[in-house]
């Protein structure tokens, strides 16, 4: 089964209505719709419950435009510490009507027929001054159905949907309207007012400061005096809770820097061992070390040694036994012939050397089988 041009349309602004208004999904006519969107796995919102006179903000109302936080996070669960006091005199039960009848886009707009639909209007204004409304939204349609592409024939349903109550049907025909002249004054004003009507507050004064910008009149103004001071209350609790958030999310990640720093120290401690000389063998296995010890605030102490050099078979005892004494200091021993690599890299040129290394730098050296320059400068930095 193919839907026709009309049938899609009307599908499309159902769509719509339920994307701005999701409860409409729980009006028993759409049973059969809700069942179908579940069994697709669709995530269904919770049923509304009726206004209090007041809008919870951690949890979906009816009568509040007020776009909710994502909660999920618990760290955030608390930042909401009560509800936003609203006026909501005014606000009414939405319509839970089947979407009204459009006119067809494509239908071709002759003079006759711009002028036929012109009478239609004129018939609806007149049953609108004698308050015969549903005659007036009869003779709209029709004018609609003759010149689908005026967006003022919709603008006017739709202010005669306000008057009926109907919020809802009036949203439809502003939208309508709005695609057709995204510059309509009336199609803003008309939803503005509808959206008041339903309690979606920052949304209706959206639409009204936009439509007094395109052409004030005192019933925008009113409507303003209305609306912004509830708007004005939503938006400055989400500024509230947006600072609160950006402050819980700075201290969440410094906690969560912290960690990682207590973790990687927590590494880097473990790549040592206390009281004993450690064996290179490669420059990233230096680099490594260097970098472990950086990170813990350690002096290292890098020896370069050789199996044939004598000095070193004589100094390299006291070094393993500064190593048991200097327990929080890394005692590093490279083999010049082993690791050929580190030597180079170090510019070698006799052994024993010893180098000084704090926070990846170079800050002293010995050069030679000097006990007690070893064991002075040992004393000295690792103080």
């Amino acid at each position: 089964m193919v839907m026709d041009a009309s049938g899609v349309a009307e599908l499309k602004l159902f769509v719509d209505q339920c994307k701005s208004n999701p409860s409409i999904i729980h009006d028993p006519s759409l049973s059969f719709f809700k069942s179908y969107l579940q069994s697709l796995g669709a995530r269904i919102p919770p049923h509304p419950q009726p206004d209090k006179g007041g809008v919870n903000m951690a949890g979906p109302k009816q009568h509040s435009d007020a776009k909710k936080p994502d909660f999920s996070n618990e760290e955030d669960a608390d930042i909401i510490e009560s509800d936003v006091e609203l006026d909501n005199s005014g606000v009414v039960e939405p319509d839970y009507d089947p979407p009204q009848k459009m006119g067809e886009p494509s239908v071709e707009v002759t003079d006759d027929k711009r002028d036929a639909a012109q009478t239609e209007k004129l018939k609806a204004i007149d049953a609108i001054s004698e308050g015969k409304l549903d005659e007036a939204i009869d003779c709209l349609t029709e004018a609609m159905m003759l010149n689908p592409t005026s967006a003022i024939l919709y603008a006017t349903r739709a202010s005669v949907f306000i008057k009926l109550s109907k919020p809802n049907a009036a949203i439809r025909d502003a939208d309508a309207a709005l695609e057709i002249n995204p510059d309509s004054a009336k199609g803003y004003k008309v939803r503005g007012m509808a959206r008041t009507m339903l309690g979606l507050w920052e949304e209706a004064a959206s639409d009204l400061r936009v439509a007094s910008k395109l052409d004030y009149d005192e019933e925008i103004g009113s409507a303003l005096k209305k609306v912004e001071p509830n708007a004005q209350k939503i938006e400055e609790h989400h500024r509230k809770y947006e600072h609160l958030r950006k402050e819980r999310e700075l201290k969440r990640n410094e906690r969560q820097k912290q960690q990682q720093k207590a973790a990687q120290d927590q590494e880097a401690l473990s790549a040592f061992k206390d009281g004993r000389v450690i064996g290179i063998h490669s420059t990233g296995e230096l680099e490594s070390k260097l970098n472990a010890a950086t990170r813990t605030s350690r002096l290292v102490i890098l020896y370069f040694t050789a199996t044939w050099c004598g000095p070193c078979r004589f100094i390299s005892p006291l070094y393993t036994s500064l190593a048991v004494k200097y327990a929080k200091v890394a005692f590093l021993k490279v083999d010049i012939d082993e690791a050929r690599d580190v030597a180079a890299h170090w510019n070698i040129s006799s052994v024993p050397t010893f180098f000084f290394i704090k926070n990846g730098k170079e800050v002293d050296k010995v050069v030679g089988a000097d006990k007690s320059a070893l064991e002075r400068k040992i004393a000295q930095y690792a103080g």
